[in-house]
């Protein structure tokens, strides 16, 4: 008979592994930091959705050294320094159709930030968080085949 692997008592499970983070680091999980992801996420879309449309107004951005006027939304992403991960992706996003589109910067923000708004209902009422996006798939599955140029369409 073999002996259980060193550190291992009875040679079964996990010795716990540690975690280090770094002083301040928010430890909430679950349904508080989904919900604080979300406001996190429309922190952003505020910043940036009154620069839409052909109405849209300026912002004035102060980095501390220069002044920037700008109502570009991929503009007004880079410059913002967003430290929440979370609303981080939604510049990462902004950055992607920058790159790859090269205009729909603020719209993709916006229509992700409308997304997250509408199912924080859902969030709220303890509903689990794969049921709610089983459901978006669906209700995008539906609305591609209405659409023209659509699945079904």
């Amino acid at each position: 008979m073999m002996a259980p692997p060193r550190g291992m008592p009875g040679g079964y499970g996990q010795q716990p592994g540690i975690i280090l983070l770094r002083e301040g680091t928010d430890t909430s999980q679950g349904k508080a930091q989904l919900i604080s992801n979300i406001n996190a996420c429309g922190a952003v879309v505020d910043a940036v959705r009154s620069t839409l449309g052909p109405r849209g107004m300026d912002k004035l951005m102060y980095d501390g050294t220069k002044v920037t006027i700008s109502n570009d939304g991929a503009t007004i992403m880079k410059l913002l320094d967003i430290v929440h991960p979370a609303a981080r992706v939604l510049a990462e996003i902004s950055m992607s159709q920058d790159s790859e589109v090269g205009d729909g910067t603020t719209s993709v923000v916006l229509l992700a930030g409308e997304m997250l708004k509408q199912v924080k209902p859902f969030v709220e009422d303890g509903l689990h968080p794969q049921t709610i996006a089983r459901g978006v798939r669906k209700a995008v599955g539906l609305i591609s085949k209405r659409l023209p140029g659509g699945a079904g369409g």
